[in-house]
């Protein structure tokens, strides 16, 4: 598990404004929030800090689940909160209170978009989804009620692929492939269908929309 956030860290998280996330702190206590994922500097003037969907998930105290991994890799803690995206070590947990972190999890990268988009529109993806796809494409997923898959059998899974700004979303159902889609498609992102050459299983190649 990665080192709780230090108690002067700490303070800054809690005295974020409760709906924009915007921060207030010296310059090495936002530098290292930044380092750490629980905050984002914005590209444009006057660039404010402000947190980011794991930094929120700190300042309401989430109990910390399991992080992305790389291409075909099991997730490793890390002591943020993260969507899932399939495969995890652990079961899933599909109980009320999961549900409710990743609906304020989803509102809160919905807030991000306003925040950080030109035009604030929320119908696209932002900077921080395009720098944390494998997250990103899984939270809409998980948000929209899709099922994560466990170690083994059915459900989704993101991964990440060779290609920029791609993920690759597997899921061996066919109807719940194309209902992947749909979700990741109104989340802003774009969508297509291919078949992997060895096995000709059908996934999801999906990147962010940038207009």
């Amino acid at each position: 598990m990665t080192r709780p956030p230090t108690a002067a860290q700490r303070r800054v998280i809690d005295a974020a404004d409760p709906v924009t996330g915007r921060l207030r702190g010296t310059e090495s206590q936002l530098t290292a929030l930044v380092k750490r994922g629980l905050a984002f500097r914005h590209p444009r003037p006057p660039h404010d800090h402000f947190l980011t969907p794991e930094g929120h998930r700190v300042r309401q105290g989430i109990t910390p689940v399991p992080e992305p991994a790389g291409p075909g890799e099991a997730p490793t803690p890390t002591g943020v909160f993260a969507a899932r995206v399939g495969g995890e070590e652990t079961a899933a947990d599909a109980g009320p209170a999961r549900r409710r972190e990743v609906h304020s999890a989803w509102q809160g990268l919905l807030e991000l978009r306003r925040m950080t988009n030109p035009g604030g529109g929320t119908y696209r993806p932002c900077g921080w989804e395009r720098t944390h796809l494998v997250r990103a494409a899984a939270l809409a997923l998980e948000a929209a009620g899709h099922a994560p898959a466990g170690r083994e059998g059915e459900g989704y899974r993101v991964r990440e692929t060779p290609q920029p700004e791609a993920v690759a979303v597997h899921e061996p159902d066919g109807a719940a492939l194309r209902a992947c889609a749909a979700t990741l498609e109104g989340a802003g992102w774009q969508v297509s269908e291919h078949r992997e050459p060895r096995t000709g299983n059908r996934y999801l190649l999906a990147s962010p929309r940038r207009a």
